[in-house]
C-alpha cells in the first residue's frame, strides 16, 4: 500500500487522468433543456427515449490554474503558435478532461503545432467525431478531435463549431489516421471537410438523402424494398404506446 497520490501530470512517466477541478457537488449552469428523444412527442418512436429529459451544461472558460499538465499544454501551444489569441475560442476543463475551443478556419494550423513542437508531441489523432447541437444557428455542428501526445502520455481535445452548412479544413495532411473519420462525419453529419483527398461517404450508400445523426433527421426510418419484398419503416411494423 503506497501513500503516493496520483496527481496526474506530475511526473512525465506517469498516466495522466485529468486535472482534480472542484468538486463532485459542483454542477454548471444550465443552458438549454430536451425532454423526450430530441423534442419528439407522442409519436410511434419505439427507441425507449421518449421520456429523456437532458440538460445541456454552459462551457465557459475555465479560469487558470488549470491543474496537472493542463497548464503546461496551454503554455507551451500559446509559446509556439503566434495566432494563439486569435485562434484559440476559449480553454475548459471538465470532468479531468481539457478541450480547446477552436476557430473552424485555424484547426489544421493548430493540429500542424500540436504535433510538431517538441513541448507538445500529440503524435496522433485517435478519433475525430461529429456532435449535433440542434437549436443552435452559427454553431450547431462541433467537430472534436481527441489528441494523444506518445511521448508525454497525455491527452487533449480539440473542438471545433460550423452552422449547418459550415466548412473546415481538412487535418488528414497532418494525421493521415483522421481519413476515414472525417468521412464518417461528413457522412453522418454533413460537414465538409476541405482539401480532403476522399470525401465520399463511407457507411451509407451515395445516392443516400440526408445525414442519418442529425438531431432533426426523422426517426422513423425509410421504406426499404429488397427485389420487390416492401420492408415497412420500423415504428409501422409495430406500435408501443
Amino acid at each position: 500500500m503506497s501513500d503516493a497520490t496520483n496527481e496526474p501530470g506530475s511526473e512525465l512517466n506517469a498516466v495522466p487522468t485529468g486535472a482534480n477541478i472542484g468538486s463532485p457537488a459542483e454542477v454548471s449552469p444550465t443552458i438549454h433543456a430536451e425532454h423526450g428523444m430530441f423534442g419528439v412527442q407522442g409519436t410511434g418512436d419505439v427507441s425507449g427515449f421518449g421520456g429523456l429529459v437532458r440538460r445541456r451544461p454552459s462551457t465557459q472558460d475555465t479560469p487558470r490554474p488549470f491543474g496537472g499538465y493542463f497548464d503546461e499544454v496551454h503554455d507551451a501551444l500559446e509559446e509556439a503558435y503566434p495566432g494563439f489569441a486569435d485562434a484559440i475560442e476559449k480553454v475548459v476543463v471538465d470532468r479531468g478532461e481539457l478541450t480547446l475551443h477552436v476557430k473552424p478556419e485555424k484547426i489544421r494550423e493548430v493540429c500542424q503545432v500540436m504535433r510538431d513542437d517538441e513541448a507538445l508531441r500529440f503524435e496522433l489523432c485517435s478519433s475525430v467525431s461529429g456532435v449535433d447541437y440542434l437549436g443552435s444557428d452559427t454553431r450547431r455542428l462541433h467537430v472534436v478531435y481527441h489528441l494523444t501526445s506518445m511521448t508525454y502520455r497525455r491527452v487533449v481535445r480539440l473542438e471545433a463549431a460550423v452552422p449547418v452548412d459550415g466548412r473546415l479544413p481538412s487535418v488528414t495532411s497532418v494525421y493521415p489516421t483522421a481519413d476515414w473519420q472525417e468521412r464518417e462525419a461528413y457522412d453522418m453529419f454533413g460537414v465538409v471537410f476541405e482539401g480532403h483527398p476522399n470525401l465520399t461517404r463511407i457507411l451509407m450508400p451515395d445516392d443516400w438523402e440526408g445525414h442519418p445523426q442529425r438531431k432533426d433527421y426523422p426517426l422513423g426510418g425509410v421504406a426499404v424494398e429488397y427485389k420487390g419484398a416492401e420492408i415497412p419503416p420500423p415504428d409501422k411494423r409495430r406500435v408501443y404506446q
